[in-house]
């Protein structure tokens, strides 16, 4: 249910913002650690048409989530359109979860962090970096990995890693073979 903007955001109530193109064990392992310091936590897809074409439609995502979640208490899977910070104070969220992996991450996410606060001064962000196991795992990296058939399901949750098999054995199929005569 949504909030009006002049409720009072809940210092409990994290959102987890993301293209989350595919959704990566790195983003399981920040929503587990989120889930040790707030009360209820939203995993949030960001429908954005300006990015580049996404592999998955954004329901696909919210299904391949929500199924990787294995039904955790406290989380919920949505998404939503326009500005981050809006969509935030409309569940009545006071904070922003973003994962980092390394100084570059930090650089861009500091600065969106930073607008964002003039945004909506009553909105915090929590930086979490990415456990060692996770640092080098990239959305981008692991459609790469998968398109040539290269093993990712040990970067990503069991209902990923088949739908990643299946996206791009559907995309190799559908491909013209060009034969000299």
């Amino acid at each position: 249910m949504a909030r009006n903007s002049n409720q009072i955001p809940n210092s409990k109530i994290a959102v987890y913002p993301g293209s989350f193109d595919p959704f990566t064990n790195g983003h399981l392992d920040v929503v587990n650690r989120a889930l040790g310091i707030f009360d209820k936590l939203i995993v949030a897809v960001a429908a954005n048409p300006e990015k580049r074409q996404p592999l998955f439609t954004v329901e696909e995502r919210l299904q391949l989530i929500q199924a990787s979640l294995n039904g955790r208490d406290r989380v919920e899977v949505s998404s939503y359109k326009g500005l981050t910070v809006e969509y935030a104070r409309s569940l009545g969220a006071s904070t922003l979860v973003k994962g980092l992996r390394a100084y570059s991450d930090f650089d861009a996410e500091l600065q969106q962090a930073l607008m964002n606060r003039k945004l909506a001064p009553d909105i915090h962000t929590v930086f979490l970096m990415s456990s060692f196991a996770h640092i080098f795992v990239s959305s981008s990296i692991l459609k790469d990995i998968a398109s040539y058939g290269g093993k990712v399901s040990d970067l990503v949750p069991p209902p990923v890693a088949r739908a990643l098999k299946e996206k791009f054995r559907l995309r190799s199929t559908s491909c013209l073979t060009v034969s000299s005569t």
